[in-house]
């Protein structure tokens, strides 16, 4: 404890006499914690400062024996010497704690660590996977979620998580597209908002809460061919409306540190990018939290080609912005030599180190460093009954109904005799999905299981084929069956005689995630023959699919009566799959991607744009299609049935033409049809008819989730004004032009009812 109390003490004195005004208590805190921050920036060395921007990985076991020699030793000797702002996966209160001590007690400052980890999709209990719960289209759902993540996460000690991946994709064949929230950048941005206020509650303090992070900024969702950490080329009108508007969202929403990418935008890989960095984010939206590089990709800027070696990686990479070096240690390595030999000025360290210093004392790190290490809290809150219910119920809003002919689903609950086929059936540790490395394996509740809650019929389980053979000698990769067919037989036989069949076919849960792009958007292995032979012994089949990216099943489509979309669901997969089958939960649920035809037709998405020649009015060749499918998609962005109907009627503006400025009220009234409850998401969605940018054929601007009874009508309104009917330009810049507009509102993207108004 050498050297914090008189550190301690001269930061403590600044508080100095405040007002207590309540409208004032944000700011006045606020300055507070940037006088503390400028007073301790003074104490420090230039080896100090560059440490705080330096970010190891968990290198050892900290309770157990300190390393001795080799790369673990050095690691070890810069956290005592306070060369280490953060580290990363290391978690459990007694790991935290002890690596903690040693910074806190041992460093000439002793400036606590900020504990980082990739807190997903949940900690130890397991949410669906995040493009799973984008299909709920509920916030509150999904906001709780991130609630129940940062609740563990923090009472293991960690303060910090790199999430939500924000990241808008149109593109199925990347893997990463299970991680974000689909291909629209409304959707994305409200979902955005919803799991930053999750991670961070209203108080960055409160010990029950995390900061989050916002990544990657910005473009990696549009790799080009689907393939990880491969290039990105896109224009600037969507960079600037597509790609960057979720971003945007998470700064307003007060998210404490963006995650730059892996990708190249420009010719400039993004870690080295100013414009992003520095022009966009931290010039013209005023971001005040920190930058944290994704895994080495300061060092990777040299096998890009745009830096020649380490050292001048640090000088790119700080001169744009990047404040904290996740493991590529160039920063460390590199940093204070620039700063003495001339190369960069200090005042880029001090900026870097400001930011991140800041969120630390947001975090109350400094009030106490052990704040999120007590082992009951952290005993009473991971797997707490309270976090299963919660996840039980964003699992199920998160289902799809695809398809449902001849009202096959809802199941009866007695007299029926049913057999449940598919290895992922019964498959405990699939539907965890990818990104759960907190969790335990095979501790989701399988769809087997869940069903066999319901003891009123007759159900029998045959697991017809293996998905997958075993795993590489990589983490996590799965070997997938491509030639085992030896369990057809039984499966066949089984189906023969049921009254209905259930087959859950799909992705391994390690087939989708970072590294894992695919070209082959089928159903993996076997499955798809499989699927086939059950067909042709019973027709009468129930299909539900675990994926965690949209697949093509163009084949189920258009034989297959009934098509559930389960993706993975998390611990609660099966209790939610069985509780949607059997009716005691009404599917909400839509698509916030677009499932193709075939994987030719990806990138597919709603948004598109018309082109010079967009239908086939001279009755010919020469118009924008392929020659061999449609080009709509197999289930469109918005697309998602229920138990029961919904019919929309009467959709109304409170006037034809208006002035820029003016909010125009659009309304439609919603009844429910059927003869049950039932949700729906009712969308709103507009039209620029011209634009001095082409603007798309339709835009998602508004969304809202109504409950009905059997024969309840409800009136609907939404509002249109600047924030809603204007676009950026190709500098960044947003703008409203005059001009004609449609709205059409419904159920999915590519519903009829609309209207038309003009904006002078």
């Amino acid at each position: 404890m050498k050297k914090t109390f008189l550190l301690v003490a001269s930061i403590l004195i600044l508080n100095g006499c405040h007002n207590n005004n309540e409208t004032s208590i944000k700011n006045n805190k606020t300055t507070q914690i940037e006088q503390k921050v400028d007073s301790l920036l003074k104490l420090m060395t230039i080896e100090e400062k560059v440490g705080q921007m330096n970010q190891y990985n968990g290198f050892w076991d900290v309770t157990g024996p300190t390393p001795k020699e080799g790369n673990a030793s050095k690691k070890y000797e810069h956290l005592r010497k306070g060369w280490v702002g953060s580290m990363l996966s290391v978690r459990g209160v007694k790991e935290v704690r002890a690596v903690q001590k040693i910074v806190v007690e041992e460093s000439r400052l002793g400036i606590p660590l900020i504990i980082g980890f990739d807190v997903i999709h949940g900690y130890k209990t397991l949410s669906p996977i995040p493009l799973a719960e984008a299909a709920s289209w509920d916030l509150e759902a999904i906001k709780k979620s991130a609630e129940v993540a940062a609740n563990e996460a923090s009472a293991s000690g960690i303060n910090w998580t790199f999430g939500p991946m924000v990241d808008i994709s149109r593109d199925a064949r990347w893997g990463r597209v299970m991680e974000g929230a689909g291909e629209d950048p409304y959707l994305g941005s409200r979902i955005a908002e919803a799991r930053v206020t999750g991670f961070q509650g209203d108080d960055l303090s409160a010990s029950n809460t995390i900061a989050a992070t916002a990544k990657h900024f910005a473009g990696y969702g549009f790799s080009e061919s689907g393939k990880e950490y491969n290039t990105v080329d896109i224009g600037t009108s969507t960079l600037h409306n597509i790609v960057l508007p979720p971003f945007k969202a998470s700064v307003n929403a007060n998210v404490r540190s963006i995650m730059n990418s892996f990708n190249e935008l420009n010719g400039v890989p993004v870690t080295g990018s100013s414009y992003l960095q520095r022009d966009i984010l931290k010039g013209k939206w005023g971001f005040d939290g920190f930058v944290i590089s994704d895994w080495a990709s300061i060092g990777e800027m040299i096998s890009w080609g745009h830096a020649k070696d380490k050292r001048d990686a640090a000088r790119i990479a700080v001169t744009a912005g990047s404040d904290m070096d996740m493991e590529a240690h160039v920063y460390i390595e590199e940093l204070a030599e620039l700063v003495k030999d001339g190369i960069i000025d200090e005042s880029l360290l001090d900026d870097a180190v400001s930011r991140i210093l800041k969120v630390k004392f947001e975090l109350g790190l400094f009030d106490n460093p052990y704040k999120y290490c007590d082992e009951a809290h952290e005993k009473e809150m991971v797997g707490n009954p309270k976090h299963h219910e919660a996840v039980l119920d964003i699992a199920k809003k998160s289902i799809v109904l695809l398809k449902n002919e001849n009202n096959l689903l809802p199941l009866k609950k007695e007299g029926q005799k049913i057999t449940l086929i598919g290895a992922l059936a019964a498959d405990k540790n699939s539907p965890l999905g990818s990104w759960r490395i907190a969790s335990d394996d095979h501790t989701a509740v399988s769809v087997l299981e869940g069903m066999q809650q319901y003891k009123g019929n007759t159900l029998t389980y045959k697991k017809g084929a293996d998905v997958s053979v075993g795993q590489t000698a990589f983490v996590n990769e799965v070997i997938i069956n491509t030639e085992d067919k030896s369990q057809f037989k039984d499966a066949i036989y089984a189906a023969k005689t049921a009254d209905v069949v259930v087959m859950v076919l799909g992705e391994h849960g390690f087939q989708s995630g970072e590294g894992r792009s695919r070209t082959n958007l089928q159903l993996p292995g076997v499955q798809q023959e499989l699927l086939e032979a059950v067909f042709k012994v019973n027709p009468n089949i129930v299909l539900v699919l675990n994926n965690g990216r949209p697949l093509a099943v163009s084949w189920a489509d258009k034989h297959i009566p009934a098509i559930v979309e389960a993706w993975q669901l998390g611990t609660q997969t099966g209790n939610a799959v069985a509780q949607v089958l059997y009716g005691d939960y009404n599917p909400s649920g839509k698509l916030p991607m677009s499932f193709p035809r075939n994987v030719g037709q990806v990138p597919i998405y709603y948004n598109y744009k018309n082109t010079g020649r967009p239908t086939d009015k001279d009755n010919n060749v020469f118009w924008s299609h392929y020659i061999d499918v449609e080009k709509t998609p197999l289930y469109p962005f918005g697309h998602g049935l229920s138990y029961t109907t919904f019919e929309y009627n009467n959709l109304n503006l409170n006037g034809e033409i208006f002035k820029i400025g003016d909010t125009i009220n659009v309304s439609v009234e919603l009844k429910n049809t059927g003869d049950r409850k039932g949700k729906e998401v009712v969308q709103l969605y507009i039209r620029d008819l011209v634009g001095s940018i082409t603007r798309p054929v339709r835009e998602l601007k508004g969304f809202e989730l109504v409950q009905l009874k059997s024969g309840e009508t409800k009136t609907i309104t939404f509002n249109l004004d600047n924030e809603t009917l204007g676009f950026y330009d190709n500098n960044g810049d947003y703008i409203i032009e005059p001009g004609d507009f449609q709205v059409f509102i419904g159920g999915s993207s590519t519903d009829t009812l609309g209207a038309k108004f003009q904006l002078q």
